[in-house]
């Protein structure tokens, strides 16, 4: 109890210390990473394009989730159906020519294995993306990682 106390008290001294315009002030002070006040309105991009369907895109770092060489709008997966496996499932891949999901796919937490895709990878886009021709929001010296070269 005592522990709940004294953390509501330093919150009510952070917030009274501030004031109501306090934090506006220290906003003002910190910028983004394009060097633009964080308060401010995003600035207008122009639009990515999606590249071209093509071969499998090669991998920056290790670990890396592969990037999808093709469009994906459209594509419905929710928790009744995945449009991706129509192609990428170990039953139709050769069909298609495409790459079959991984065996890491159809593990549980614990390491077991399981006969379908494991609940944790069956929405694909949470971790596999389309690659765009996007520019780099900021300058970056990125390399890609010493054995992927």
């Amino acid at each position: 109890m005592k522990k709940q106390t004294r953390n509501l008290a330093l919150a009510l001294i952070a917030a009274a210390s501030f004031g109501p315009f306090g934090g506006q002030a220290l906003a003002q002070q910190v910028q983004s990473l394009r060097g633009a006040p964080v308060d401010a309105a995003e600035p207008a991009t122009a639009a990515a394009h999606i590249r071209p369907d093509g071969p499998a895109i090669s991998r920056d770092y290790v670990q890396q989730p592969p990037l999808i060489p093709h469009k994906v709008e459209g594509y419905e997966v929710t928790k009744n159906f995945n449009k991706c496996m129509d192609c990428h499932a170990w039953s139709r891949y050769q069909e298609f020519n495409a790459t079959k999901v991984s065996l890491t796919h159809f593990k549980d937490r614990d390491g077991g294995e399981l006969s379908n895709i494991s609940p944790r990878r069956y929405f694909c886009l949470q971790c596999h993306i389309p690659q765009t021709d996007a520019k780099p929001l900021v300058d970056n010296t990125f390399k890609r990682a010493e054995g992927l070269r």
